[in-house]
């Protein structure tokens, strides 16, 4: 027991304490020394504002503290286009110790000079007042016979003169387009005339003239035209007349068979006691209108077709101390092409007729004795 008591006893040492070398795990940095994910997104946008800011202010510092460059004189040879030191005078400008002025007719855009609207507009007017005034000389002269061909440019601008200079380039413009419409000439004497071109001038004359101008100049033309369209007219109106009064007087004449047919069929049905026979004149008055009447050429036709039918007689008797010439149906053998005329046809269409028929209808419902009271 006492030589167990007597021996000292060993102590274990933890491994963690006892080796003086430091682990990996003990030289990692924290956690919260660098940014998350979302914090270095976030950074990179701020930053990205800020610089966008810097270069805008910049921009416009330098934008309206800079002093525009002058324009290189006009009267220089020096080539300044592709110079910084000077920007190059535009057209129709006169540059002049730097600054731009526009020549007349002409407006300042920016760095350029622009046509100006109102003086074109002004000029196209002043060319226009010209234009009509030379045209419309022409035309007179054409058709009245007065007026002048050629009007002389300074009596067309003396009433346009004026001291103003804008008035005075708009009238230079003008008759830069009145000589390039109108045609010009010189005379001996030096002095500029204008005249109007026969293709303008048709559309400053009224249009009676237009018509009697064309007339005249195509008059060798139209004469005998006019002179065949007249042959052709006169020649359709007599055919279409000849052609009326055959139609119309196959019409009466056919009425002239129904009536005396009619007539001697009646005086035959009264045993004698009706005259059989028309006269020819009493039958024409009243069968004819009185348009008719007057046309001696239809009634003639009509007494052709009666005189070359042979069942009809002409001869004259005196009725009442004058010559009458009667017509008179022979009944004896005599029959209507048509086959339908009968006594007893006769009766029924006398007594199916209306009261309101026409004149040559009632002829027919006439008795010979009654027709000769007529």
């Amino acid at each position: 027991m006492a030589s167990s008591s007597s021996t000292p006893k060993r102590r274990i040492k933890n491994p963690k304490h006892s080796s003086p070398i430091p682990t990996l795990s003990s030289i990692q940095p924290p956690p919260t020394l660098l940014p998350s994910k979302s914090e270095f997104f976030n950074l990179i946008i701020v930053v990205s504002i800020a610089v966008s800011v810097a270069i805008g202010c910049n921009y416009v510092v330098t934008f309206f503290n800079r002093h525009p460059k002058p324009f290189c004189n006009s009267d220089t040879d020096i080539d300044y286009h592709f110079s910084d030191i000077c920007d190059p005078c535009p057209s129709h400008g006169i540059c002049t110790d730097g600054k731009l002025e526009c020549m007349s007719g002409y407006r300042r855009y920016g760095k350029s000079c622009l046509e100006d609207g109102d003086i074109n507009e002004l000029a196209k007017n002043l060319a226009k007042m010209v234009e009509s005034r030379a045209c419309e000389s022409y035309s007179q002269y054409l058709c009245k016979g007065i007026g002048k061909v050629w009007v002389q440019g300074d009596e067309l601008w003396n009433n346009l003169d004026k001291d103003n200079a804008t008035y005075l380039y708009a009238k230079h413009k003008a008759m830069e387009i009145v000589g390039n419409l109108l045609e010009t000439r010189h005379t001996n004497t030096g002095i500029k005339e204008l005249k109007c071109p026969d293709l303008l001038v048709e559309h400053y004359k009224p249009l009676s003239c237009s018509i009697r101008l064309w007339l005249l100049e195509h008059a060798l033309f139209l004469v005998p035209c006019c002179f065949l369209l007249m042959g052709v007219i006169v020649l359709l109106q007599r055919v279409r007349r000849t052609h009326y009064l055959s139609v119309r007087a196959e019409e009466l004449y056919e009425q002239v068979c129904d009536i005396l047919e009619e007539t001697a069929l009646t005086s035959r049905s009264m045993n004698g006691e009706g005259e059989p026979w028309i006269v020819a004149s009493w039958l024409r008055d009243h069968i004819l209108t009185p348009k008719e009447r007057r046309d001696p050429l239809l009634w003639k036709k009509v007494e052709d077709l009666v005189q070359e039918d042979s069942r009809l007689d002409r001869y004259p008797k005196m009725l009442k101390g004058e010559p009458k010439v009667v017509w008179e149906w022979q009944v004896e053998g005599a029959l209507r092409s048509s086959g339908k005329k009968s006594k007893d046809s006769i009766k029924k269409r006398k007594s199916s007729e209306d009261s309101n028929l026409g004149s040559n209808q009632e002829l027919r419902r006439l008795k010979p004795g009654e027709l000769l009271k007529c």
